[in-house]
């Protein structure tokens, strides 16, 4: 079956060129102009990932967003903006989106950030590991808690603390911290972040990593408190207790 995308833009150009791509590229589609229209197809047909234009008349991109998350719908969200403005990313990102892409846009960018977002959401192995194979190999049994710098994780509840603090954190918060706390004390490039957390690395012009970087510094961080994650200009991110 294809995957299912709503895609939301009330520039009606940009909504049938991105409609005509992405069913080309395999998916199907729901397109509508605006957010009341994309909220009602939302509730009717549960789509695998939803495309909102953050900018359109009456109910934006970013309240059909909070709408979504207030009723504990965790679909994947890719905003699109022609923001560009970190303080307008960081807004996306409040109300619960997982990724944007900024106007204008180059389709494939779409294309590889709705992969990299279908596969978070994806069951892991469906379909890929023989019968005899699972039978014969148990299957490994994970760790449950995660301890560095402060900071203790549960991958498998998605649960984290600093502290006794608990951090409320998105999917993919969740997953940068995930991968530095794994890699504590290690300076982790961006290419290797962008490839863990996206699967596609979007290049030195991107602000993605630094945007997600620095939302997840604002939940982390604590008065008097050493700062966990440093930049290492150049390079990339370290997570370490100073």
């Amino acid at each position: 079956m294809p995957q299912t995308v709503l895609l939301a833009e009330d520039d009606r150009a940009i909504r049938n060129a991105l409609e005509r791509a992405l069913t080309l590229e395999g998916y199907q589609v729901m397109a509508v102009a605006d957010g009341v229209e994309a909220l009602a197809q939302a509730h009717r047909h549960r789509p695998d990932v939803l495309v909102l234009d953050v900018m359109m008349p009456g109910i934006d991109g970013l309240q059909v967003c909070r709408v979504l998350r207030a009723e504990g719908d965790r679909t994947p969200v890719l905003m699109l903006t022609a923001l560009v403005e970190t303080a307008d990313r960081i807004a996306g990102l409040d109300a619960g989106a997982d990724d944007y892409v900024v106007k204008p846009f180059d389709v494939e960018e779409v294309f590889a950030r709705l992969r990299a977002l279908l596969r978070r959401t994806s069951p892991v192995g469906v379909g890929t590991t023989p019968a005899a194979e699972t039978a014969e190999t148990p299957a490994p049994v994970p760790e449950r808690f995660l301890d560095a710098a402060g900071i203790r994780m549960d991958p498998q509840a998605r649960r984290a603390w600093r502290g006794t603090r608990e951090l409320e954190l998105t999917r993919t918060e969740f997953e940068l911290l995930e991968l530095l706390l794994r890699n504590a004390g290690i300076v982790l490039d961006h290419s290797t972040i962008y490839d863990r957390i996206w699967g596609y690395d979007f290049g030195p012009g991107s602000k993605n990593l630094a945007v997600y970087v620095g939302y997840l510094r604002r939940k982390l961080d604590e008065p008097g408190a050493p700062q966990l994650i440093h930049t290492v200009r150049g390079v990339g991110y370290v997570l370490r207790e100073d």
